[in-house]
């Protein structure tokens, strides 16, 4: 048997009138770029996340800049976030001028850590990126007790956690804004590239709704320069048509990990998924943790079944950030889980008999010793 990381394939086949009704409903209307789909699902996503205002972009990088740029973000300000994430997070964050702020993560959520921010706060701090990684929320309400301590803004990425819940509630709540990507891999997948901007605030809104489109308000009107980060209609439409099912992918995500962290509770020195029944995490990677990865990756492969890492090398580390001086001591968890964590197949569409593989040959290669 093999088994694939994720199988976006195998999705489309679930949904595939409902795709190819929306794709041929924009090719019949010369529909291509930010117009009424863009706009249908912006309205359906933000009653999804229980927000006033969704605004659509090109992808989730994008959702990021134009999120610190309507905060005033510039150069001469700096900006934590969390040393464990896709480089994206930074990314956007130097896209301002302004200076990126590594912090190490929490040895059992792998969000950023709540306890290591206030050492970094300077004058210059202006904002606290958190990343919901995995799809599990970061400790949002002791961000919030430290962002009014400090006045500074919030601007979270959930680029891989549509879906998840604080106590019950969006995280999009919990955030001054909260930013998404609908990359084709993650729980709410475009057929491309494609992002989105959730906040509560009107001014950030309309500002961002220009910002992203010139700085127009009409056609020819430009009421500053702005940048061309708008979402495709093609696009829009994709994600109108997902948006319905999200709710069953994320309940199939949940059992499925769900059944992961029973079955592999106790094999080795293995480490499960960590859970917490205050929080609704919606599992857009599964990740255990171990002292034998690389050895336990290499007898998955050879078994046909495919893993990642999620991430090989801590962002401060990597060559992009060699500038800011940093060494594996300054930020010793995510270090150490550079080094343990591995990402196992999990998609709505995964079988029993699949995971039960996956199951297997991990109990298999600790049997062997």
């Amino acid at each position: 048997m093999k088994v694939p990381f994720v199988d976006l394939k195998r999705q489309y086949e679930t949904i595939k009138r409902e795709i190819d009704h929306a794709i041929a409903d924009c090719i019949e209307h010369s529909a291509f770029v930010q117009g009424k789909r863009v706009q249908q699902f912006e309205k359906a996503f933000a009653n999804y996340l229980q927000v006033n205002y969704v605004i659509g972009c090109a992808n989730g990088t994008d959702a990021i800049f134009l999120s610190l740029k309507a905060l005033g973000i510039r150069q001469g300000d700096e900006v934590i976030t969390s040393a464990n994430t896709f480089i994206a997070t930074s990314e956007a964050i130097s896209m301002t001028g302004a200076k990126v702020v590594f912090v190490d993560v929490d040895q059992n959520t792998n969000n950023l850590n709540v306890n290591t921010v206030e050492a970094k706060i300077t004058e210059h701090t202006k904002a606290i990126v958190p990343v919901h990684l995995y799809g599990y929320p970061a400790d949002m309400l002791e961000l919030q007790i430290i962002a009014q301590k400090y006045h500074l803004r919030i601007v979270a990425d959930a680029a891989q956690a549509h879906g998840s819940e604080i106590n019950g509630e969006s995280i999009a709540k919990f955030a001054d804004i909260t930013t998404y990507s609908f990359f084709p891999g993650k729980n709410l997948g475009a057929f491309g590239d494609a992002g989105a901007v959730a906040t509560n605030d009107r001014h950030i809104a309309d500002y961002i709704d220009k910002l992203r489109n010139h700085g127009r308000t009409e056609k020819y009107v430009h009421d500053f320069e702005g940048v061309n980060m708008r979402m495709d209609e093609m696009q829009g439409a994709i994600l109108l048509a997902k948006l319905s099912f999200l709710n069953e992918w994320t309940a199939q995500r949940r059992s499925h990990a769900a059944y992961y962290n029973e079955n592999l509770k106790g094999i080795g020195d293995v480490i499960i998924s960590y859970d917490d029944p205050n929080v609704t995490a919606v599992y857009h990677l599964y990740v255990i943790e171990t002292s034998q990865r690389d050895a336990l990756q290499r007898h998955l492969s050879e078994n046909g079944i495919a893993t990642g890492i999620h991430y090989p090398i801590p962002l401060p580390l990597q060559p992009a950030y060699a500038y800011l001086k940093m060494s594996s001591t300054d930020i010793p968890v995510s270090s150490h889980k550079a080094k343990q964590i591995l990402s196992l197949p999990m998609f709505p569409e995964i079988t029993k008999d699949e995971q039960d593989f996956v199951i297997e040959n991990i109990k298999q290669f600790f049997r062997k010793g």
